[in-house]
């Protein structure tokens, strides 16, 4: 899941160089940043067993409620001294959430291993995306559009896929929000690099969401494919 509501504004010319090295600096910091609260919840949360002790129903509905009401509020606030706060309170929120994969995936021999390969992978293509936004020219405004077209496609057949239970289904999934939140993190780094974002909050938010799904994503194939039974 990442950008509720995304806007595609005309580019502005009159950011300067110094302005968007800044927005993208800072966006970089910030993200790091985000890292801490959002491995924090998810040791908490394998810890304590918070998510796990949620129903699938549950969870899902405390997921969604809770992620764009963060959403929501960060937007509100990006602008003002509460915007860093509630972005890391929302990263927090996240790792909880995360943490009903990492315990299932903890629960296999390998899990650990497999954890660090999910991390590494993610860690991977973040460099790789972030070295082809400063390589690409060309302006990737109107590839935002056909993303935002997929992440919800994905975002309601992973509803659907909630209720049918589909192994073939979810792989196929995942598969994709690789490919599709890969892109994204492209696309968000070339626009702060490009002027077209000049709030590092916001432009922080959508990075980290597409980091974060790339991560379940693989740490889900990952599972599905490398674990090994104790």
């Amino acid at each position: 899941m990442n950008q509720t509501f995304p806007t595609y504004q005309a580019g502005t010319a009159g950011t300067s160089v110094a302005e968007r090295n800044r927005v993208l600096r800072n966006t970089y910091w910030l993200l790091a940043l985000s890292m801490v609260p959002t491995v924090l919840g998810a040791w908490i949360g394998v810890s304590t067993g918070i998510a796990r002790a949620m129903s699938p129903g549950i969870g899902l509905i405390v997921f969604l409620v809770g992620a764009f009401g963060f959403m929501f509020a960060i937007e509100k606030t990006k602008n003002s001294a509460a915007g860093v706060p509630m972005l890391l309170a929302f990263t927090f929120f996240m790792g909880l959430m995360l943490s009903r994969l990492v315990g299932s995936v903890l629960g296999l021999a390998n899990g650990a291993s497999l954890i660090m390969t999910a991390f590494a992978g993610t860690g991977a293509i973040f460099l790789g995306m972030a070295s082809l936004s400063s390589i690409i020219k060309r302006d990737l405004t109107s590839m935002g559009k056909w993303l935002f077209i997929g992440m919800i496609m994905l975002l309601v057949a992973g509803i659907a896929n909630f209720f049918i239970q589909s192994s073939a289904l979810m792989i196929t999934l995942s598969v994709l929000a690789i490919g599709i939140f890969s892109a994204f993190i492209l696309h968000d780094l070339k626009r702060v690099q490009d002027g077209y974002e000049t709030n590092y909050i916001t432009a922080t938010l959508g990075v980290y969401l597409s980091l974060y799904n790339v991560f379940q994503s693989l740490l889900a194939l990952l599972g599905i494919f490398g674990g090994r039974d104790e």
